[in-house]
């Protein structure tokens, strides 16, 4: 017959099991946070409070050229549809940015071309969600701005 000691759990145990478990929390917080900061894109502009005070008259402005916009990859082909009235236009690019939301790294400035129906331009996307940071203006002066989602197929 042996003479088993049962084990103990003692101070140094426990000290250990929550220097361990709190090391892993704090470990994966700051991973995370290093992460969120490196692949920030950055401010949509500089002055909020300024920005806003144009937005109103900015949107009606937009609203009133009555553009459907809409755009597609396929096979490393940018397809943007800028539609007026039913009707395809190709109004002037003044900046356009094809890009991942969560980050600048993949950032291309898109070349377009006129087809008759859409403006084409080349990139390499792979598949998910990817932005067209898309600024325009219309025959008539007006700037138009908008986010176009992607979605791209695997």
């Amino acid at each position: 017959m042996t003479d088993a000691k049962p084990f103990e759990i003692k101070g140094w145990h426990v000290l250990t099991g929550f220097v361990m478990a709190f090391s892993v929390i704090i470990g994966v917080n700051l991973t995370l946070a290093v992460n969120a900061v490196r692949t920030f894109p950055g401010l949509e502009v500089k002055n909020s409070y300024v920005a806003s005070q144009a937005f109103e008259a900015d949107r009606a402005a937009q609203t009133a050229l009555g553009w459907e916009v809409s755009a597609t990859v396929e096979r490393g082909v940018l397809a943007l549809s800028i539609l007026e009235n039913g009707h395809p236009i190709a109004p002037d690019i003044e900046a356009a940015v094809f890009g991942r939301a969560t980050t600048v790294a993949a950032d291309q400035t898109p070349v377009f071309n006129f087809d008759g129906n859409r403006l084409l331009a080349d990139v390499e996307a792979g598949p998910g969600n990817w932005n067209l940071r898309l600024t325009a203006r219309a025959a008539d002066g007006t700037v138009f701005k908008q986010r176009v989602v992607v979605r791209v197929a695997p």
